[in-house]
């Protein structure tokens, strides 16, 4: 089986809230994704999604995932899209760096080695854990009283994870995780994430006035060496995010014990191979993740639904349900969330269906 050709596609995904916000002042109102379409000489194609966060919060941005895949795809033609870890090499020789723009390809050949198996996904990365898994809601934004409102509505749908997001004003924030926590179970799980809005006095007084709160903190300042300075201050469960890129910073924040959680990001690491092999780590070293994405609709939703599925049950922190965020649904068959959980399709492959009215034009087109 050879790849014949690689398409793309330009997806806008508005969201039902109207925007996220979160540190910084950074805010989105629509998302700019990329779904990629891989075409083989057996008639069998894959489908992935990548949707960076915008250019101001990752190094990556939605133009640029679809410049990279025009540059990279023709290097792929002739490839044999099941044969995941030599595609992965190969990706990377003819394109150092940026695993964004690899990741929706990655994705797709999944999609066809799962179809080719009759098989899902899920299987293929592991097998299934439980019936179902949990699923988090990240909560943008805005003034104490109103993410606690926020906050409440969700639960009443079933949510019992909840990611705040804060990295502004240290007194403000303070406010927001009291008023949110006073609105939960103690059964509840909170997360405080400051996408590293904090500078390190910042975060230093935040968890000092939040010492009494059971509350999780989430990646505080913007390196590495920052955040383990702020994690040796407090007695707080603490995840990392943005910082985890690699295998590398996993195995040392493991020997620094700077963290309890990380969150792992499929295209932050350049796809679901990449991912696994990231996962697989964590298992190993006994580190609870949330697995997940920058953001996306129903076929990123798909890809963390069967990764999320095949992580052991004990090391799987939380995920999420970026298609319940969106106004688009941009394929049938991907997972819905129901009372706050979820899981991943038992179909081969990721077992969706592109809805091929709301792909639109082609804007890469390598063949």
């Amino acid at each position: 089986m050879k790849i014949t050709r690689i398409a793309a596609y330009h997806v806008a995904l508005p969201l039902h809230e109207g925007s996220y916000k979160w540190s910084g002042g950074k805010s989105v109102d629509v998302f700019d994704s990329t779904i990629v379409r891989v075409e083989t000489d057996a008639g069998v194609v894959g489908h992935g999604e990548v949707c960076p966060l915008g250019p101001f919060y990752l190094p990556a941005y939605g133009p640029g995932a679809r410049a990279g895949i025009k540059e990279l795809a023709p290097h792929l033609l002739g490839e044999d899209p099941r044969e995941l870890l030599r595609l992965n090499q190969r990706m990377d020789a003819a394109l150092k760096g940026h695993p964004y723009v690899k990741s929706g390809i990655d994705i797709a050949c999944w999609d066809i080695l799962g179809q080719v198996a009759g098989l899902p996904v899920c299987t293929l990365l592991g097998g299934r854990y439980g019936e179902d898994f949990v699923l988090y809601r990240a909560i943008s934004q805005v003034a104490p009283e109103a993410m606690a409102e926020n906050v409440a509505n969700y639960r009443a749908e079933g949510y019992r994870r909840f990611q705040l997001k804060v990295g502004g004003d240290p007194n403000v924030d303070v406010e927001r995780i009291k008023a949110v926590r006073d609105v939960l179970e103690p059964t509840d799980k909170l997360i405080a994430d400051a996408n590293t809005g904090w500078l390190m006095h910042e975060a230093a007084r935040v968890v000092r006035g939040v010492r009494d709160v059971d509350v999780y903190i989430e990646q505080p300042c913007l390196s590495y060496d920052e955040c383990l300075s702020v994690r040796r201050l407090t007695s707080h469960p603490f995840v990392m995010d943005e910082c985890i890129d690699g295998m590398g910073v996993l195995l040392r924040g493991h020997s620094d014990h700077a963290m309890d959680v990380v969150n792992i990001k499929i295209s932050k690491f350049g796809g679901l191979t990449k991912a696994k092999q990231a996962r697989d780590l964590c298992v190993s070293l006994g580190i609870a993740m949330t697995i997940e994405d920058s953001w996306g609709g129903d076929i990123t939703t798909a890809a963390i639904s069967h990764l999320a599925h095949s992580t052991p049950t004990e090391n799987l922190f939380t995920s999420t349900d970026f298609n319940s965020y969106v106004t688009v649904s941009t394929a049938t068959g991907a997972p819905q969330r129901e009372n706050g959980r979820m899981r991943a399709s038992t179909e081969p492959g990721l077992g969706i269906q592109p809805r091929e009215e709301v792909l639109g034009p082609v804007v890469v087109d390598v063949s």
